[in-house]
Formats: structure tokens, C-alpha cells, sequence
């Protein structure tokens, strides 16, 4: 993972409602207009917040209609899990403030 998909995606998940909207689908694919009634955004609000996470690669969708469906795309938070992980304090110990 190059250190622009990490900042892509930090900067995704730097945003409450996009949080959410990750939150809603680890649940499972949900069509774009379950994700409006929940969040209780305007459909491009929305659109903007699903752009972010799809250019990130966090999300995917399908289009089924005129419906967007999106789900998690579990490789790439893998990844960024892996990143994440391997962040160490390089063997200091941590003291509280």
C-alpha cells in the first residue's frame, strides 16, 4: 500500500459521516437510498461521501437500476489494517502525559 492510498483513506475516515456510512456497511451492501434515509443527507451530500470512499477504495458499488449498491471492500481495510498495525513507538516505552 503507497503512503497516497493511506492518506487517501485516513482522510476519508476523517469524517463522522463517513464513518457512519462504513459503520451501516459492515452490516452488509446496502442500496444508496437505505444510506439517505439513515443518514438523512441530500443525495449529492451523499454522492460526495461515496465518491470519497470509493476513490479511496474502501467501498465498492455496483449500479442496479438507478440505485447505487455499495459494500465494504474488506482487501483494502485489510491492508490499511496492516499498516496500522505495523506502527510501533520503535521500542521506547510509552508513558502517559
Amino acid at each position: 500500500m503507497t503512503r497516497e492510498e493511506i492518506a487517501a483513506i485516513c482522510k476519508a475516515m476523517s469524517d463522522i459521516n463517513r464513518l457512519r456510512i462504513i459503520e451501516m456497511l459492515i452490516q452488509g451492501e446496502k442500496c444508496g437510498c437505505n444510506l439517505l434515509d439513515e443518514l438523512q443527507v441530500t443525495q449529492p451530500t451523499l454522492s460526495h461521501h461515496m465518491k470519497v470512499l470509493s476513490d479511496c477504495g474502501l467501498v465498492i458499488s455496483k449500479k442496479d437500476g438507478k440505485w447505487q449498491h455499495y459494500s465494504i471492500n474488506c482487501n483494502k481495510f485489510k491492508e490499511y489494517n496492516e499498516y496500522i498495525t505495523s506502527i510501533t513507538c520503535c521500542g521506547k516505552e510509552y508513558k502517559k502525559l
